[in-house]
């Protein structure tokens, strides 16, 4: 089993189905990472803690359309290939 580009995609592609399907309500907030928690001030910068609230949200607005199609391609690829 050698370590191939291949191989890097699909662990990048796991990592973001992992962020994509987090949800908010069941699982965050009770981590304290839920929609209310983090909120600051005006004029504050933001904290880690919401910037990857943030990110998390972005992922699962931005990439689920392109989610879908390249989990698609890469099931036919390993279907076709093994």
């Amino acid at each position: 089993m050698a370590f191939t580009l291949y191989s890097l995609l699909q662990a990048a592609l796991l990592c973001v189905n992992a962020v994509a399907v987090l949800h908010e309500e069941r699982f965050l907030s009770k981590i304290g990472w839920g929609p209310d928690q983090g909120i600051g001030g005006f004029g504050e910068d933001p904290g880690v803690k919401s910037q990857m609230m943030n990110l998390v949200r972005s992922v699962r607005t931005v990439m689920r359309v392109p989610l879908i199609i390249i989990n698609s391609i890469t099931i036919v690829l390993l279907l076709l290939f093994g």
